[in-house]
């Protein structure tokens, strides 16, 4: 499955790289994109795991900038 959010509220490039590196290591995730310039971050993960990795993203996020808010698209 793949979906697309919006990350509001991001303001650092190398914290998005951040972000991208850390989530690309959890379990279930195929892929993760974070564009920088539009805010956008693209997950493409294990149907059945799909909300366990959203939520464990959304807390990865939250350690590097923590004032970011994840919002599907």
């Amino acid at each position: 499955m793949k979906k697309t959010y919006l990350l509001e509220e991001l303001g650092c490039a190398h914290c998005a790289a951040k972000m991208e590196t850390a989530i690309a290591k959890l379990d279930g995730v195929n892929e993760v994109v974070i564009n920088f310039m539009t805010r956008k971050m693209t997950i493409d993960a294990q149907d059945d795991k799909f909300e366990e990795v959203i939520a464990q993203a959304k807390k990865k996020i939250a350690k590097i900038e923590r004032d970011v808010v994840v919002k599907e698209l």
